[in-house]
């Protein structure tokens, strides 16, 4: 059952208490701007579910305060363990939280209680997790994992800053560099990779860790954000507009995509119930956001619940689109080239994946009939790109299809399990080692000195 709304509202204030280093100046009474519950003010929810949806995500006072509510919510015992940079150092932090994941708590001589208190939340397992299903669902994922995801992964990572009131921090922390842009996809891709490897997320597994730093990066970025990049720093991070960097609600859409998309899928055959093996996918994306610091109100289990959690959170999240933020962050991931090589078909595979990712982006997230949104970020797929999606399906489909049902043979599919399993590792390797770490040197906006 979620908590009472007093509950939660007590909770978000108590981050001001708990934590007064970071959140001390913070009013947590103040609605920032980018929250809105007035119809009149568009919402980043695309036109055709606006227009059907919106009024009755409104009317749902509960549901908007709990909204509002989450806007402000960061991640409590990360954001206290990340406070401590003062004192140890982020590379001391980090160093710490790996020793912690590969060796146990009591391993970490004099061990502070907040880097005690960031693991134990991530080992206490809840009861609406099932982890046999978690399982199920990583054995399951791996076929994406390996034919799909290296396709659509450019165009997911732009999902992610369509919006400059959630974009923003990544143009702060130096993200906008071709570079870092690379090395912030193939993070991303290797943290949802190594989460389908086998036993990857049990306590001492390398999802496990993988996401434990995922936690502390941003809760890192909220830190160093708050402390150095407000106006009175001369940086551009105004509380009153932006609220908290990266709040809950923030990082659902990127850890929920697949449940999302797997609840968009049996919806639209009419079905408000999973079957088993879509359920598993489900469970999985919810460990996996749990793990990363999301409640349990965020991550619900059932697929109508999932796209009214969906709604309600673009529903209220005002449109803000800037070419400055939004649209140099577009542009850079869509034109980095991402090979590590520039063999020719290094370089065909790149122009390929760079189309497929465009048009899953606009058919995924903004829809086939709304291109005006595509067209102001500069990703509306255009002939040449519907082509070459047409082509990359040719090599994708049929390598999707034979192993899903593989995976269903018995024998055949612990035949096929291991193909994929050595493949992940091969992708892996690919995406190089995931840092997850951000360098308060590199924020840009900003002429303070690092307090890391």
């Amino acid at each position: 059952m979620p908590q009472s709304l007093d509950a939660l509202w007590e909770k978000v204030r108590a981050q001001k208490t708990l934590i007064p280093s970071l959140y001390g100046d913070i009013d947590f009474d103040v609605t920032p701007e980018r929250f809105t519950d007035d119809i009149a003010v568009r919402s980043t929810l695309p036109k055709k579910f606006a227009s059907k949806y919106r009024a009755g995500i409104l009317k749902d006072s509960e549901k908007v305060e709990r909204a509002r509510a989450y806007t402000l919510l960061g991640d409590t015992v990360a954001d206290a363990y990340a406070a401590l940079m003062p004192r140890y150092g982020f590379r001391g932090l980090i160093s710490m939280l790996k020793q912690a994941c590969d060796e146990g708590l009591h391993a970490v001589a004099d061990a502070p209680q907040e880097l005690t208190d960031f693991i134990l939340a991530m080992e206490t397992t809840p009861d609406w997790v099932d982890m046999a299903l978690v399982r199920e669902g990583a054995r399951l994922s791996r076929n994406q994992m390996v034919n799909l995801a290296p396709y659509v992964i450019r165009g997911a990572f732009v999902a992610t800053f369509m919006n400059k009131y959630s974009g923003l921090p990544m143009a702060i922390t130096g993200t906008l560099a071709n570079d870092s842009v690379n090395q912030r996809i193939n993070e991303t891709a290797s943290f949802f990779t190594t989460a389908t490897l086998p036993g990857a997320l049990e306590r001492f597994g390398p999802g496990f860790k993988a996401a434990a730093m995922v936690r502390l990066m941003h809760s890192m970025v909220r830190f160093n954000i708050i402390k150095r990049c407000t106006p009175d720093k001369g940086g551009p991070w105004d509380p009153a507009v932006y609220g908290i960097p990266i709040p809950q609600v923030d990082q659902m859409p990127a850890g929920t995509m697949p449940a999302y998309l797997t609840a968009f899928k049996a919806m639209r055959k009419g079905r408000k119930h999973f079957t088993r093996n879509e359920r598993a996918i489900v469970e999985l994306s919810r460990y996996q956001c749990f793990l990363l610091g999301l409640p349990e109100e965020l991550l619900p289990a059932e697929a109508p619940d999932i796209i009214d959690t969906m709604l309600t959170y673009s529903g209220t999240l005002r449109e803000g689109y800037d070419h400055d933020t939004c649209g140099e962050l577009t542009r850079a991931t869509m034109s980095v080239y991402r090979p590590k090589d520039r063999k020719l078909l290094s370089q065909l595979h790149n122009r390929v994946e760079r189309s497929f990712s465009k048009v899953f982006f606009t058919e995924a997230f903004l829809g086939r009939k709304d291109k005006s949104k595509a067209r102001e970020m500069g990703v509306e797929p255009h002939l040449l790109d519907y082509a070459l999606f047409t082509v990359g399906n040719l090599f994708v489909m049929p390598r999707l299809i034979a192993y899903r049902t593989l995976q269903d043979i018995p024998v055949a599919n612990k035949v096929a399990d291991r193909i994929l399993v050595r493949r992940i590792k091969e992708l892996l390797v690919e995406y190089g080692h995931a840092e997850y770490t951000t360098d308060a040197a590199q924020y840009t906006p900003t002429t303070q000195e690092s307090v890391a």
